[in-house]
């Protein structure tokens, strides 16, 4: 059974960075757009970044753009999100996604087929 499994999240100080990774086992990554999305309790789910399968473009949400960079390595076995410059309000569960599907934007992200079970990143001093 194909899975997603999220790594890399912890505890960093404001201004900070932390590289989170999307590994699949079962499914090739390279054939699938794959997303992150995080969430906060009491606060609504967040489409992070995503990146398409075949020509890579990417999307990100304009609260971290400039500060997120999302890629695949060339293996098509791990995508990355490179979080720069965190702030306090980056705290969240990140959640890897992905789907063969096209044209399903960061605002569809938790619609994506398959789910990891999430990463929890903190940004506190």
């Amino acid at each position: 059974q194909a899975q997603l499994a999220e790594s890399g999240g912890g505890l960093v100080q404001p201004g900070g960075s932390l590289r989170l990774s999307c590994s699949a086992s079962g499914l090739s990554l390279g054939h699938y757009t794959i997303g992150w999305f995080r969430q906060t309790p009491g606060k609504a789910r967040e489409g992070v970044a995503l990146i398409t399968s075949g020509d890579s473009n990417t999307d990100y949400a304009d609260s971290v753009k400039d500060r997120f960079t999302i890629s695949r390595d060339n293996a098509g076995t791990t995508v990355y999100l490179q979080m720069n410059n965190l702030k306090p309000e980056d705290t969240a569960l990140y959640y890897c996604v992905a789907d063969v599907r096209d044209g399903l934007g960061l605002d569809r992200l938790w619609d994506y087929f398959y789910w990891g079970r999430g990463t929890q990143v903190t940004v506190s001093s």
